[in-house]
């Protein structure tokens, strides 16, 4: 759904055009986003019972795949297609390794902690430092580092999910398990995406 979205934002001139000119439905999609975010992961009941844990799952990938459209009309189509090639590579490789390796990636929930703080706090200081001059060797390290940070968040979740590890997910988890390696897969498609990434003129 997402990866549709996406294209027709990419390829379609008149949808990309109008999207661009109308940025009330990207907050809209942020607030719907941010709502069924939030509900998945902090209420148990909505995610655990159907048919509310699917609605709510299709309201929140149908909001994301809006968000991640927008900020695709922006960029060449060609970085667009590179940055999906690039991502699913990686996160094939990382599903793959994932299931292979003896290497517990649930054991290191405080190392993933301290990646996750290191790169919110350089986002912070890049959005401080945004207005007064744009340092583009910053930026590109930032985005280097989120990519990084999520595919190890990939294979952490991924473990999670599959079980047999030192943490595991309940088989009643599943939506947040779905949830968790959806958003993993967009934020390392981003992150590709302000690394490698072209804008259109």
């Amino acid at each position: 759904m997402t990866l549709g979205v996406v294209a027709l934002f990419t390829f379609c001139d008149p949808i990309k055009d109008y999207v661009q000119a109308n940025p009330g439905w990207y907050w809209a999609s942020y607030i719907v986003f941010f709502v069924t975010y939030l509900t998945l992961a902090c209420c148990s009941g909505p995610r655990r019972y159907f048919p509310w844990n699917l609605i709510l799952l299709t309201i929140f990938t149908l909001s994301m795949a809006y968000l991640t459209g927008m900020l695709s009309s922006y960029y060449n189509t060609t970085s667009v297609l590179l940055c999906l090639s690039i991502t699913a590579l990686v996160c094939f490789s990382v599903t793959v390794f994932s299931f292979q390796t003896k290497f517990d990636f649930t054991s290191c929930q405080g190392v993933l902690f301290v990646l996750l703080m290191t790169l919110f706090f350089s986002g912070l200081i890049l959005a401080i430092l945004l207005p007064f001059q744009y340092v583009p060797w910053l930026h590109a390290v930032y985005a280097a580092l989120g990519a990084g940070v999520f595919t190890l968040f990939l294979a952490f979740d991924t473990q999670l999910l599959m079980g047999n590890r030192r943490h595991t997910l309940s088989p009643e988890e599943y939506i947040f398990g779905a949830l968790n390696i959806y958003l993993d897969i967009i934020y390392i498609f981003t992150f590709f995406l302000q690394l490698f990434g072209t804008s259109r003129e």
